[in-house]
């Protein structure tokens, strides 16, 4: 069971007047040839935004921008939406925007409104070119607190345009083991809480865990508060 410890602490940061972004990849400014990605995972930031902060109008191409929303509001428009406006998406709502043969969008958080946090992957595509889409749900607490959910790349979830490529989250109960997916590429990020995982220190909020080929296995929630997003690959990523 190949596995790797990326600590919080030590990730990349860029910090501006309105928002705080943490990396778990190279991104931007920030370089490291050892650490571009994760299979077709490229980027995972976690986002703190003060309100009327944000990402202004910019573009992107073949690439899939799933979000998860952990608290406040944040306000997205694009081209690529078939609803032609924007969206406010609240505290466990997921979205994700296919950018294929090309999108413009903004990622806001309304003067009124709180401070905001977020998710946000982007993961390598199987095709390039392809017409953009968005599209997005909000995952019911309830279901969160009950295991692993697959809110993006699930049957019954947003589409993500990597065959295999799935976004676990999960609010579990403290001192419950939880059983992770079984797939040859796990990435895990503890958003909140804290984290007993096998053969390996402690994970608490802002550590993320990467596996390769783990099999079966259990992690035990040991914070109230803990919320979990795992990506899982399939075969060949």
């Amino acid at each position: 069971m190949p596995a790797e410890v990326r600590r919080g602490a030590d990730a990349f940061r860029t910090v501006t007047d309105d928002r705080t972004t943490t990396h778990a990849f190279s991104f931007g400014a920030h370089y490291d040839p050892a650490n571009l990605g994760f299979g077709p995972l490229v980027v995972h930031n976690d986002d703190r935004v003060a309100p009327g902060g944000g990402y202004p109008d910019h573009p992107h191409t073949d690439v899939e921008i799933v979000t998860w929303v952990l608290d406040g509001a944040l306000t997205h428009t694009d081209t690529g939406d078939p609803a032609g406006g924007s969206a406010t998406l609240g505290a466990g709502t997921v979205q994700v925007t296919s950018a294929g043969s090309g999108i413009r969008h903004s990622e806001l958080v309304d003067p009124d409104a709180g401070p905001t946090r977020f998710l946000q992957a982007w993961v390598r595509p199987d095709a390039r070119g392809d017409r953009p889409r968005t599209t997005r749900a909000t995952v019911d607490p309830a279901d969160l607190a009950a295991g692993l959910v697959p809110v993006a790349g699930g049957p019954d979830a947003p589409p993500v345009g990597t065959r295999g490529a799935t976004l676990w989250v999960a609010r579990p109960r403290r001192g419950v083991p939880l059983r992770l997916p079984d797939a040859p590429l796990l990435h895990l990020y503890v958003a909140r809480g804290a984290l007993d995982v096998p053969a390996a220190p402690g994970l608490r909020e802002g550590d993320a865990w990467r596996l390769r080929d783990a099999g079966e296995i259990d992690v035990v929630p040991q914070d109230d508060r803990t919320e979990l997003a795992v990506w899982s690959f399939g075969a060949g990523r």
